[in-house]
C-alpha cells in the first residue's frame, strides 16, 4: 500500500478550494478535482473518502491559517484589554470580508439543508473558536478586567457583536466579500468593543 503524502494532500487542498469557489459545493465534482490535480480518483478518495470530508478540511485549513494572527493577539494581551479585543476584532473581521470566506460561508449554509455538514462545520471551526475565545474571557473575568459572567455566552455575544454590522450584508448582497478596508474594519471593530466592554467590563473600565 503507498505511503499518503503530505506534499500531495496540499496540493489537493489547495486545488479543491479553486474547485469549490469556481464552481459551489453543489456543482464541484471528485471527478473535477482529481483531473485538475492530476492522478486518478482512486488516488483523492485514499485522502479524503468524500466530497463533504475535502470541503470540510478545506474550510478548516483555510479559517485556521487566515485566524491565527487574531488568536495571537488574545495570547500577547496586556493589562489593556479593549485593546487587545479590538485588535483581535479587527483581523477576525479582516478575515470574515474575504470574497472566499464569504463564498465557503454560502456554500456551507446552502448544503445545510441538505445535510449535516453545516454542524460538523461548525464544531470544527466557529465552535473551537467561541471555545478558545470563552477561555480568554474567563482568564479576564478572573483577573477582574471583566464581569463575572458565563463566559462562553459572553464569547458568542463578542462575535455576534463583530458580526452584526457587516455579516448579513455579506451574505445577501450579489457577489462575494467587499475587500478588506482598514478604516471600516477598525471603526466596525472598535464599536463592536465598545457594545461588549459596555456590556462586560467592570465599572470604571477604559474603553
Amino acid at each position: 500500500m503507498r505511503v499518503l503524502s503530505e506534499a500531495k494532500r496540499q496540493a489537493i487542498l489547495e486545488t479543491a478550494c479553486e474547485v469549490f469557489l469556481e464552481l459551489g459545493f453543489e456543482r464541484t465534482s471528485m471527478d473535477e478535482i482529481s483531473a485538475r490535480v492530476g492522478g486518478s480518483k482512486a488516488t483523492l478518495y485514499r485522502y479524503y473518502p468524500s466530497k463533504a470530508e475535502l470541503f470540510l478540511e478545506v474550510a478548516q485549513v483555510i479559517g485556521e491559517r487566515r485566524l491565527k494572527p487574531a488568536f495571537l493577539e488574545l495570547e500577547n494581551a496586556t493589562d489593556n484589554l479593549a485593546r487587545a479585543l479590538r485588535r483581535f476584532g479587527e483581523k477576525f473581521l479582516g478575515f470574515t470580508i474575504q470574497p472566499d470566506a464569504v463564498a465557503g460561508l454560502r456554500m456551507i449554509i446552502a448544503e445545510s439543508g441538505h445535510s449535516d455538514i453545516g454542524e460538523r462545520f461548525n464544531a470544527l471551526g466557529p465552535a473551537r473558536d467561541q471555545a478558545q475565545v470563552a477561555d480568554f474571557l474567563a482568564q479576564q473575568m478572573k483577573a477582574g478586567r471583566l464581569a463575572k459572567a458565563d463566559p462562553q455566552t459572553a464569547a458568542l455575544h463578542l462575535f455576534a457583536l463583530l458580526n452584526a454590522e457587516i455579516l448579513p450584508r455579506l451574505l445577501t448582497r450579489p457577489g462575494v466579500g467587499e475587500g478588506a478596508d482598514p478604516a471600516r474594519i477598525r471603526q466596525l471593530a472598535a464599536r463592536a468593543i465598545a457594545a461588549f466592554m459596555r456590556a462586560y467590563g467592570p465599572a470604571g473600565a477604559s474603553l
